[in-house]
């Protein structure tokens, strides 16, 4: 097949950054006046939609819930038979539909009305019952869609899923919402043990820290590394605080040494005086990017005054799911 696809790609894209452009210009009073009203909900942000409008109100309602605006969505054609019930006076309803015409969704104006529901709507005719309806009117209306026959929704859908993502993230900025709020909603992501998860957490403490006093022998440093396995030790003094470190990769180096003797030379003679270490209150990933950035697998935990409180090496990083 002699087609050029490529072209036909190219295409669509121009058609639909055409359409962003026509709706960038139009952010304007009513796109305040929609995230003040939105800003104010005491309750939830409920997104309702039809067709291909309603599977970008899902996408909308789940952007607002994730970024700090508590929102879901709801089938107008299942809330004319009970899914009504989900919606208080208390909540901002945000009807989309390109048409403004939507049967299912005009037979809900009078309900949100006598309800009290203030009612955002995006639509692409300003002239269309719902957008004469709303309180807020937001226009998608775009020169072209990019199918070819002007049918199916594409760049409408694009203009309308845009709009929505620029809501939300007017409203998180708002909020002065965080990294660590949107953290506190993923937990079970990537992002989420990433900003979540402390030194605390995933390192070793109390009887599992390998740590040894800086008279202690080689081979008695090498005991205590053999029975804590996390390929080092400590090297601290009589109040724990940190002296030193010695790490398996110190080992291989200090045995190239045919003058070391394992039972009378000094673990201080042979560790690392300063080693990388990390404090007790940062984050997981603090640690990961310092193990990648110096080339190291291990690390001491210190607190303020730099008494050594935990170990942890790049294995528990890994089993954590940080790096």
């Amino acid at each position: 097949m002699d087609f050029d696809f490529a072209a036909s790609g190219r295409r669509v894209l121009e058609v639909e950054t055409r359409g962003l452009a026509a709706i960038g210009e139009r952010i304007d009073g009513a796109f305040s006046e929609a995230c003040r009203v939105m800003l104010a909900c005491q309750g939830r942000v409920v997104c309702t939609g039809m067709g291909k409008s309603g599977h970008v109100a899902r996408k909308i309602a789940a952007t607002l819930a994730s970024t700090g605006t508590p929102a879901f969505y709801v089938h107008p054609g299942e809330a004319g038979h009970g899914d009504l019930g989900m919606i208080t006076d208390a909540d901002v309803v945000l009807a989309l539909s390109y048409s403004g015409e939507t049967d299912e969704m005009l037979t809900l104006l009078p309900v949100f009305k006598r309800q009290g529901n203030a009612l955002v709507a995006m639509t692409g005719r300003a002239g269309s019952t719902l957008a004469t309806a709303a309180d807020v009117h937001l226009d998608i209306g775009i020169p072209a869609e990019a199918c070819p026959l002007d049918l199916a929704p594409t760049t409408s859908t694009t203009a309308a899923l845009a709009l929505g993502d620029a809501l939300a993230v007017a409203l998180l900025e708002a909020r002065g919402f965080t990294a660590d709020d949107f953290a506190r909603s993923h937990p079970a992501g990537s992002l989420g043990r990433r900003l979540l998860l402390h030194i605390t957490d995933v390192m070793h403490a109390g009887d599992e820290i390998p740590r040894v006093r800086a008279e202690a022998s080689l081979s008695e440093a090498l005991v205590e590394m053999s029975r804590k396995r996390l390929g080092m030790t400590a090297v601290v003094d009589g109040d724990g605080h940190m002296l030193g470190m010695f790490t398996d990769g110190d080992l291989r180096r200090t045995l190239d040494d045919a003058a070391i003797d394992l039972r009378t030379t000094r673990i201080d003679e042979v560790m690392t005086r300063t080693p990388k270490s990390i404090g007790s209150d940062a984050l997981a990933v603090e640690a990961a990017r310092m193990m990648e950035a110096h080339k190291i697998n291990a690390l001491m935990v210190l607190d303020g005054e730099r008494r050594v409180v935990g170990a942890l090496n790049i294995h528990d990083l890994l089993r954590a799911r940080v790096v």
